[in-house]
C-alpha cells in the first residue's frame, strides 16, 4: 500500500508517557534522593517534573515545566523536609502539553488530608469517569487522567474509610494503563494495573533504612536501593513506619507488561521482569543479523538506544563496527521554539555523521524503530551527503502499525508510515538502499530472560489486552459530539459502582 507524507511536527518515534518515584525512609533526605531518582528517569520525561514530600502532618510540592534539573536547588530542596516523598517526570500524552496545571505531583485532599499522585501510563476510560463526575457537580483544574483518577480514589477512599482499600476500590474502576505512587503525610503508595503494563519496581535501602519504588531499576542503583521485587499487576503495597504491606487490590489479568520497554524506552542499565534491558537489545541486532543479513563494510548504530543492537549486529555477522554518529546529549526537547531554518537543519540538532568514518563505505544502519519516517529519511540523507556509498536500514523493532492508547505518543494509524506504506513503498520514500525490521518472534526471543511469557505487542498486532472505547480508537477524538452522547453507556456503569452517597 502507498501512502502520502506523513506530519513532521511530531516526535518521529513513540515516546514515553512519564517516570515515577517515591520514598519512604524516615531520617532520610528524601527529596533529595527523589531529585536523583527523578534525573535517573528523566529519559522517560522531559516537558516537567515535581517532588511532593510528606512529613508526617502535611505535604509539600515543589513542582514546574522543564527539566529536573532546571527545577530543583540547594534551596528548593532543603524546603522540602519530610520522611515520605514521590517524584515525577512527565512526558504528556493525556492532558495539555507543556502546562504547569498537568505537571505532576497531583496534589489532592480526601476532607482535611492532602495526598500527592505520580502516574506513568494512560487511563481509557477517563473521559467516560470525568463526565460522569462533572454531572455530580466535581470539579477539574487539569485535563490529565491523572487528576480523574484522584477523583476516584478520594471518593473510593471515602466510602471505604481507608485509603489502601480506597486504592483498591479504585482500580476496579480504572480501565487502561497505570503506574502509580502516591503519598500522604506518613506513607507511601505503590500499585499497577491488572496487566501490569507499565513497569515498577521496589527496592530497599541498606540497613532497612527505608523503600524505594522507581519506574526502573536505575532509580533504585541511584538511591543506594537494592532491587526487592516489581509490583505485581494489580497489587497495592504500603509503606510506612510499620513496614512493607501488600494486598491484592484487583485480580491480576493476563500479563501484558510493554514489549516496547527493552527495545526503547528503558534505560539499557535497567532490569525489567529479570530481562537486562541492554542485553536484550544485543540480542535484538543478533538476531537480526540472522533474519536480514545484508553485504556491507560497517554497521553503525543510531545513538543511544541502537548501539547495544548494532554491537548485537555486528558480532553475529562478522561485520566491522563504527562509531559513526555522533549524538549532541545536550539537546532534549526544549520549549524554545526554533527558527525555520534551524527545522530544516531537522537531525543535525542531536545527531551528527563522521565523514573520514563513513565515507565511500556501505553502511548498515540500527535503528529501534521507525515511527513516522520522518526521521529515518533525514537520517539516510545526512548519511549520504557524508559520503556513504551505502545505507542499509535494519529495525530491530517489528513495523508499528496501530497506536498505543496506553501512554504511548501514536493517536492514529494516519501517523504510522508502515501502516500506510508496504515495505518496499517505505524504502523508496526513506531513500535507503535496503530496509528490513526484526520480527516478531525474533523480539520475543530477544527477551526470554523475562521471568513471565506474555506481553503487550499491541502496537505491532493491534490485539489490545484492555479494550479500547470505541471513541477513543476512532481517528479524530470527536470531543465535539459531546461527552453525553459519546460516553452515556460508560459514564452509566461508572455511577453503578458509586452510591449517591459517595459523590458529597
Amino acid at each position: 500500500m502507498s501512502g502520502s507524507v506523513l506530519p513532521g511536527e511530531r516526535p518521529d518515534r513513540l515516546e514515553e508517557a512519564c517516570g515515577v518515584f517515591g520514598v519512604f525512609a524516615p531520617g532520610e533526605d528524601v527529596a533529595r534522593m527523589t531529585c536523583y531518582g527523578l534525573q535517573a528517569l528523566q529519559h522517560r520525561g522531559q516537558e516537567s517534573a515535581g517532588i511532593a514530600v510528606g512529613d508526617g502532618e502535611t505535604i509539600m510540592v515543589e513542582k514546574d515545566l522543564g527539566l529536573v534539573t532546571q527545577i530543583f536547588d540547594e534551596a528548593s530542596l532543603a524546603a522540602l523536609e519530610g520522611f515520605v516523598a514521590v517524584g515525577h517526570s512527565r512526558y504528556s500524552t493525556s492532558g495539555k502539553s507543556a502546562s504547569w496545571e498537568a505537571s505532576q505531583p497531583h496534589v489532592f485532599a480526601i476532607d482535611e488530608v492532602l495526598l500527592a499522585l505520580a502516574h506513568n501510563g494512560t487511563l481509557v476510560n477517563t473521559n467516560a469517569i470525568r463526565a460522569q463526575l462533572v454531572e455530580r457537580g466535581i470539579q477539574f483544574h487539569s485535563t490529565t487522567d491523572s487528576e480523574v483518577a484522584s477523583k476516584v480514589i478520594g471518593l473510593a477512599t471515602k466510602e471505604t474509610n481507608h485509603l489502601r482499600t480506597g486504592i483498591a476500590r479504585a482500580m476496579e474502576i480504572l480501565e487502561g494503563a497505570y503506574a502509580m505512587v502516591l503519598a500522604n503525610p506518613d506513607s507511601l503508595y505503590a500499585f499497577r494495573d491488572p496487566n501490569g503494563i507499565r513497569p515498577l519496581c521496589i527496592g530497599e535501602l541498606p540497613e532497612g533504612r527505608g523503600w524505594v519504588v522507581s519506574s526502573e531499576t536505575c532509580g533504585l542503583d541511584i538511591a543506594g536501593a537494592t532491587y526487592l521485587r516489581d509490583v505485581e499487576p494489580g497489587e497495592v503495597v504500603r509503606f510506612n513506619k510499620e513496614g512493607m504491606v501488600s494486598m491484592q487490590g484487583v485480580p491480576p489479568r493476563q500479563r501484558a507488561s510493554c514489549i516496547f520497554e527493552y527495545v526503547y524506552f528503558a534505560r539499557p542499565d535497567s532490569v525489567i521482569d529479570g530481562q537486562s534491558v541492554y542485553l536484550a537489545r544485543r540480542n535484538t541486532g543478533r538476531i537480526l543479523a540472522r533474519e536480514a543479513p545484508v553485504d556491507a563494510d560497517l554497521v553503525l548504530g543510531v545513538p543511544d538506544s541502537g548501539v547495544p543492537a548494532a554491537l548485537g549486529f555486528a558480532t553475529e555477522s562478522g561485520i566491522e563496527y563504527a562509531d559513526g554518529i555522533v549524538k549532541n546529549r545536550y539537546v532534549g526537547r526544549t520549549f524554545i521554539n526554533p527558527t525555520q531554518a534551524m527545522r530544516q537543519l531537522g537531525i543535525r540538532l542531536k545527531l551528527n555523521p563522521l565523514p573520514e568514518i563513513i565515507g565511500g563505505k556501505r553502511l548498515v544502519v540500527i535503528d529501534d524503530s521507525i515511527v513516522r519516517g520522518n526521521t529515518s529519511k533525514k537520517l539516510v540523507k545526512m548519511l549520504r551527503d557524508a559520503g556513504a556509498k551505502e545505507v542499509h536500514l535494519r529495525i530491530v523493532s517489528p513495523e508499528v502499525l496501530w497506536p498505543c492508547f496506553y501512554g504511548i505518543d501514536t493517536d492514529n494509524r494516519d501517523q504510522l508510515i508502515a501502516a500506510n506504506m508496504d515495505l518496499e513503498a517505505m524504502n523508496e520514500w526513506i531513500g535507503s538502499d535496503s530496509l528490513a525490521f526484526l520480527s516478531i518472534g525474533g523480539l520475543r526471543e530477544a527477551v526470554s530472560d523475562v521471568n513471565h511469557p506474555a506481553f503487550c505487542e499491541a502496537c505491532f498486532t493491534g490485539d489490545y489486552p484492555v479494550e479500547i472505547p470505541e471513541a477513543l480508537a476512532q481517528k479524530s477524538f470527536a470531543l465535539q459530539k459531546g461527552f453525553e452522547a459519546l460516553y452515556a453507556p460508560a459514564a452509566e456503569a461508572v455511577d453503578s459502582q458509586f452510591p449517591a452517597s459517595s459523590s458529597k
